[in-house]
């Protein structure tokens, strides 16, 4: 089956583009996962398994697997179909911590169109922007929808950066750099998706609610 591409919008083709990089990642990921497990288990290599060396790739394809599912679910495609459990998110939000910056708490329970999981990883990875020297992020879902709240003792506060956030299209007088694509992605999916959209971020931290 072919896609007419004529019939997208920029943000469509956008999200195939990280669906596919995501996914041809993921198995060059799994296969060194399996290799490192049969490694740890053959007799031929004794002591290999508790070696710190091991240890540290472990843990590292480990991490990166999780930051590309994470990665998967906010730059990729989301079927209005598809829906995302609560544990299966507390996995994906995990995974969007995996450098060990975030410490993230979910208040949530039922399952949820993947379309909204995906503005919610997109709102997270916006807040971690602002937190790079670590902090605390709590995220709540009720009736209203979604909230996070962020702390921290140190925040990035760039005003010209956050005001992405009130454009469903270019912002004047700031230029996105690849690591900062979150915040026109977030305003697009919300404007999107008929939603509102708010934030506020001073020296303690910042919120985010949609």
């Amino acid at each position: 089956m072919t896609v007419d591409t004529t019939r997208m919008l920029p943000e469509d083709l956008a999200t195939l583009v990280g669906s596919r990089l995501c996914h041809d990642l993921v198995s060059p990921l799994g296969a060194i996962g399996n290799g490192i497990e049969l490694l740890e288990m053959s007799p031929d290599f004794p002591g290999l398994a508790t070696s710190p060396e091991m240890s540290l790739i472990a843990q590292s394809v480990k991490a990166a697997r999780d930051r590309i599912h994470a990665f998967r679910m906010a730059f990729g495609q989301a079927r209005s179909d598809q829906r995302v459990a609560d544990r299966e998110l507390r996995d994906l939000l995990l995974g969007a911590s995996a450098q060990g910056r975030l410490q993230i708490e979910l208040d949530a329970q039922g399952d949820f169109p993947r379309s909204e999981v995906r503005m919610l990883m997109l709102a997270v990875m916006c807040l971690d922007t602002a937190m790079p020297w670590g902090g605390r992020l709590s995220a709540q879902h009720d009736s209203a929808g979604w909230k996070l709240r962020a702390e921290a003792e140190r925040v990035k506060q760039d005003d010209a950066l956050w005001a992405w956030l009130d454009e469903a299209a270019e912002c004047e007088g700031r230029r996105i750099a690849p690591a900062e694509v979150q915040f026109p992605l977030l305003a697009r999916a919300v404007h999107n998706a008929g939603r509102r959209l708010t934030w506020h971020l001073d020296e303690t931290g910042g919120d985010i609610s949609f």
